[in-house]
């Protein structure tokens, strides 16, 4: 479902029109921890981070966005492709809402769309995320990018660190699995790049060898760091969603893009489900 982008130059910014994107339920969904809302005179503003290439973003009006001090050749080569706009989200979306749960979901949060993350950064973001809450996963992010020159560090970086030296991100027990991760990636024994290409089940379970990669963590990190959108990452919200709209399981049809429908049930059941 390819679809042409719509943007000018203007100055060192980017002007994006793009009517199937929303700035606060695509970056504070939780399925990436590196953006912040900050004060602007725009409707609202995020600036974050993908890898180490950071970006302020502006939304100036519903579909209306402002990429501030970017190149075009950034633009196209990151940017873009972050934000899945070569997607066609409007065809997604008509196809979804031949459901009718999915129809009302993607009606009240439209605007949702899946990041395309780098993969290490999703895994150690994921592994961090366990049993915690989005203020606390991204204060222990913001620590170890701190403590790291501001940068996001790569495995071979992390990999001399234990659990004790990990102590400064306050990350508790996750900071053993995150040592592990780091050590399996750095030597090779986990090679990301091949298992983002292996069959999804096989995927899986090379995931889950890693120490604290459960059956949500390894969803998580194939469909938000892998773009696997058939993954489908479930937690005590979308156990609800199919419980009491799904009994006879979810829909096959959609099975090829389950990943991104649970961006808009997620959101639903969560914020509107009386709606």
């Amino acid at each position: 479902m390819y679809k042409a982008m719509d943007y000018e130059i203007k100055g060192k910014d980017i002007i994006l029109s793009e009517p199937e994107l929303d700035l606060d339920e695509t970056l504070d969904c939780g399925q990436a921890f590196r953006w912040k809302k900050v004060w602007s005179e725009y409707q609202c503003t995020y600036t974050g981070s993908f890898v180490n290439e950071g970006l302020t973003i502006s939304q100036l009006s519903r579909g209306v966005f402002r990429l501030h001090d970017t190149s075009e050749e950034k633009f196209l080569d990151i940017w873009a492709d972050y934000f899945d706009l070569r997607t066609d989200y409007s065809e997604l979306k008509k196809k979804f809402s031949e459901d009718e749960t999915l129809s009302k979901a993607c009606k009240y949060a439209g605007g949702i769309r899946l990041l395309r993350q780098n993969a290490w950064e999703c895994l150690i973001s994921f592994i961090i995320s366990q049993n915690n809450n989005i203020p606390r996963i991204k204060g222990i992010i913001d620590r170890l990018c701190e403590h790291y020159g501001g940068v996001f560090p790569e495995a071979e970086q992390l990999i001399s660190e234990t659990p004790d030296s990990l102590s400064f991100l306050r990350a508790g027990f996750r900071s053993k699995y995150i040592c592990d991760a780091a050590f399996r990636t750095a030597s090779g024994d986990t090679d990301l790049k091949s298992i983002a290409v292996l069959s999804i089940d096989e995927a899986r379970t090379e995931l889950k060898k890693i120490k604290g990669v459960g059956p949500k963590v390894a969803e998580c990190v194939l469909l938000y760091g892998m773009h696997r959108t058939e993954a489908f990452p479930v937690d005590v919200w979308i156990k609800r969603v199919l419980e009491e709209y799904y009994p006879g399981g979810f829909p096959e049809y959609i099975s090829e893009n389950a990943g991104i429908a649970q961006q808009y049930l997620f959101h639903y059941i969560r914020t509107c489900r009386n709606e």
